[in-house]
């Protein structure tokens, strides 16, 4: 069945563990624009929820990072991070692992994906989903890509892989909804933190809502940690949706930095 959805937004672990030191009006527009996201996608009519992010060392690290990962079982547990900083509860949140599978069987057609029958969710997914499903009643397919450790996978292969991700969801029978959580520009656990290039974010939300494939790909590792950080390598999360958006165009819905979140808190999706 066709993808029912497409959407990016924030993930900064600050968006709930520093919530009380924000700004009362920018943080109630973003937790606002949350609320919006979550209703479109109840709208959309979705089964399950697919969630590409960065994950940050909590389950892959230097000894075995896979550029793709997806999750395939039928519960996951989260967050990782102590809930006390995190401002999450622990949870359990619903998989469904047949579905997951089908979905790797499918991607493996054109790439290739790691997989992982135990996955703890950090803040990369908790954060969202402590907005986007916060009763977990929607069934949640995990996705990594790594965006920490140098050799990074290359851009034009970051949109192989979200057409991957759209012939799976276009190839099952469940209606599927996707979000891609990370960036933009942000410095984190550096002494930049806080530093947010609100123009570079503002240019590449404008080529993500136009889809711009050729001007999306483009970017290169070194220009964007000068210009956005390390954290800025997290648009792949993004790109991979505008792929699967299969040249739909993106609204943005908020954008505003916010430097006690160490980000400028974004959500956005596309009109399929």
């Amino acid at each position: 069945m066709p993808l029912v959805y497409a959407g990016v937004c924030s993930h900064a672990p600050g968006i709930t563990g520093r919530a009380d030191q924000a700004d009362p009006t920018a943080k109630q527009g973003l937790y606002d624009a949350y609320a919006e996201m979550a209703q479109a996608i109840a709208d959309s009519g979705a089964e399950a929820l697919v969630v590409v992010a960065a994950e940050h060392f909590a389950n892959f690290f230097m000894n075995n990072m896979p550029s793709f990962a997806v999750g395939m079982a039928d519960h996951y547990n989260g967050p990782i991070e102590d809930s006390e900083w995190l401002k999450i509860n622990k949870f359990r949140a619903p998989g469904d692992r047949d579905l997951s599978l089908r979905f790797i069987t499918e991607m493996m057609q054109t790439v290739d994906v790691a997989y992982a029958e135990e996955w703890q969710f950090d803040h990369g997914i908790a954060v969202p989903l402590h907005f986007l499903t916060p009763d977990f009643d929607l069934p949640i397919i995990p996705i990594n890509i790594n965006c920490q450790g140098p050799p990074l996978v290359p851009l034009h292969r970051t949109w192989v892989f979200g057409e991957a991700i759209r012939r799976a969801a276009d190839a099952v029978p469940e209606k599927v909804a996707l979000i891609g959580t990370g960036g933009i520009s942000h410095w984190p656990a550096t002494p930049d933190s806080g530093k947010i290039n609100e123009a570079w974010d503002r240019q590449f939300l404008d080529q993500w809502c136009r889809n711009a494939k050729d001007e999306l790909v483009r970017y290169d590792d070194a220009t964007v940690y000068a210009d956005a950080g390390q954290g800025g390598f997290e648009i792949r999360t993004f790109i991979t949706v505008s792929a699967a958006a299969a040249g739909a165009q993106g609204t943005v819905h908020f954008y505003t930095p916010i430097p006690i979140f160490a980000v400028g808190c974004t959500t956005a999706s596309y009109s399929l």
